[in-house]
């Protein structure tokens, strides 16, 4: 969704862009703050819980002093490149963005190399000691390139691996779970055969039992004669006397 000039009267409760001073766009499903562009006197922008995928229309508000982009689309600290030139930038709200990645040190140092004026980031206060390392610690961070492009959006640097933002602000569908998952799913569900351990086997004292048991009954096998069973001594069938 496209912040309009619309919207942004109507909230900032303002008759022209350019007077702008403070706007609140929480969870508004924007995609396009293009507009921010048309807003000189901007000075504090609330943006979190959306689908922004670029700082580069807030680098015409120089008169920025407090930015909140929690749980957005930024791909990469190469964005940060856009808020170099904002001299009176004190509070950046970035936490839950893929461009936070799988080291919170090294995120905060880079963003404090590359912003050393932040007074808070990410609600926490920035001391002089973390500034100094981030000198060292940081990485220094260049324009992001724009040259790839799809369906007319930017290319993003790199696939958004390190933070899943669909599972953490929508629920699951079920029918999306891959097939893997599902073969398991259906294995946990399915009746399994009892352990082997809950039919202990017969000894062989009890196999005799139950064949002396049958010869005395005078069962035989349907259609045949009787068997000798291998564990009945062989005294009862006369074995015995037979010359060897």
């Amino acid at each position: 969704m496209k912040l309009t000039r619309k919207m942004v009267l109507s909230r900032a409760k303002a008759s022209e862009l350019h007077n702008v001073r403070k706007l609140n766009c929480w969870g508004s499903r924007l995609t396009d703050i293009s507009i921010c562009r048309e807003m000189p006197s901007l000075e504090v922008i609330t943006l979190s819980v959306n689908s922004i995928s670029t700082l580069e229309p807030v680098s015409r508000c120089r008169q920025l002093s407090e930015l909140y982009l929690r749980k957005n689309r930024i791909p990469s600290l190469a964005e940060l490149f856009y808020l170099k030139g904002l001299p009176r930038l004190r509070v950046l709200w970035l936490a839950e963005n893929p461009c936070c990645g799988a080291c919170p040190h090294l995120y905060r140092m880079t963003v404090l190399r590359n912003l050393p004026h932040l007074q808070k980031l990410d609600n926490q206060t920035v001391t002089e000691e973390e500034v100094s390392r981030a000198l060292t610690e940081g990485e220094e961070v260049t324009a992001p390139s724009r040259e790839d492009t799809r369906n007319g959006l930017p290319e993003l640097p790199y696939a958004l691996s390190t933070v899943d933002t669909a599972a953490t602000e929508t629920p699951q569908d079920p029918l999306s779970l891959r097939e893997s998952e599902a073969s398991s799913i259906q294995g946990q569900l399915s009746p399994k055969p009892p352990p082997r351990d809950r039919f202990p086997s017969f000894s062989q004292r009890e196999a005799a039992s139950s064949c002396r048991s049958r010869v005395s009954e005078g069962a035989a096998p349907a259609g045949g004669p009787l068997l000798p069973c291998p564990h009945v001594d062989a005294t009862r069938w006369g074995l015995g006397d037979r010359d060897t």
